[in-house]
């Protein structure tokens, strides 16, 4: 068996030292550049490692074993991945069965052309994993991104998000959701704080932003929060990361597979807490996106 590897900010061989085991692989680092390279592919990292690589795995095609080694690991946890360990049982069960492959979801971000709302080229679209947003999220996002490393991955983005909840104003969102006439209905618009579109359900470290997202189920969870004041909302967040803030006045939460986001003046798009593009965009989710070595056979993604 013919195994690539990604070795993430951070990690060394040292990391794959454990899964070097005695099967005979021949191993290689980097990213094939054909899906007749290699039989699998193994990355050591977080959201963001896994964010920067998605388009070319997309196109190998190739089953891909996570390993928990960034400073955010919301993607990894969705797929029962939570540990180090969790990752090493998975890669022996397939190194002796190869049975416990799974196809999954991606979400697919295209910015649109401003005259007409037409779609940028192919080339322009960014895949995620986790988690897209604007407002809110996304500048908090681009906070966290200036901390250390190790800050990132202890509390990172619950540090960027409480200065900058008493400082972010609202800001006029549209999202639209098509419908089964080919066009589009307006599904919200309204000052926003933050409208986040989701693939799992955690973002940013173990925050339940869509407690209802699967990533296999071939759809966008959406999780809008009005424009409520400071103080309300710094009572809000914390909820959030035990799911329990979709009962709250303000938040607003449904399901699509196919959405767009439209602005006033445009804002900054955020995936797996790196930086894609601005606003408008269209966001969509792509069924059987990216094949996956998850810990069992028959593996629950349910939250």
């Amino acid at each position: 068996m013919r195994a690539a590897v990604i070795l993430g900010l951070g990690c060394s061989a040292k990391n794959l030292m454990p899964f070097q085991t005695a099967v005979i692989i021949d191993w290689r680092v980097g990213l094939p550049s054909s899906a007749d390279q290699a039989d699998v592919i193994l990355l050591f990292g977080g959201d963001g490692t896994i964010h920067r690589h998605l388009g070319q795995l997309v196109k190998l095609g190739l089953p891909v074993l996570v390993v928990p080694a960034g400073s955010g690991n919301d993607f990894a946890r969705a797929l029962g991945l939570r540990r180090v360990h969790d990752s090493l049982l998975a890669w022996r069960r397939f190194c002796a069965k190869q049975d416990n492959v799974r196809a999954i979801d991606l979400g697919v971000i295209t910015p649109l052309e401003v005259a007409g709302g037409a779609p940028a080229p192919h080339e322009s679209c960014r895949y995620f994993g986790s988690v897209a947003g604007v407002g809110l999220d996304a500048e908090v996002a681009r906070r966290a991104n200036g901390l250390p490393r190790w800050l990132r991955g202890h509390g990172g983005y619950a540090l960027s998000l409480v200065p900058t909840l008493f400082r972010f104003a609202p800001l006029p969102v549209k999202i639209l959701v098509s419908d089964e006439a080919g066009g589009w209905t307006t599904r919200s618009d309204q000052p926003t704080i933050l409208a986040a579109f989701a693939n799992t359900s955690t973002y940013g470290g173990g925050m339940k932003i869509a407690p209802r997202a699967r990533v296999d189920d071939g759809q966008l969870d959406v999780c809008v929060i009005g424009g409520i004041d400071p103080f309300k909302l710094a009572c809000l967040f914390p909820t959030v990361y035990f799911g329990r803030h979709l009962g709250i006045r303000g938040v607003e939460y449904f399901q699509t597979a196919r959405l767009r986001v439209e602005t006033e003046a445009p804002l900054d798009v955020y995936a797996d807490g790196e930086y894609v593009c601005r606003t408008p965009v269209e966001v969509t989710a792509q069924s059987n996106g990216l094949r996956v070595i998850v810990p069992a056979v028959g593996a629950d993604f349910g939250t």
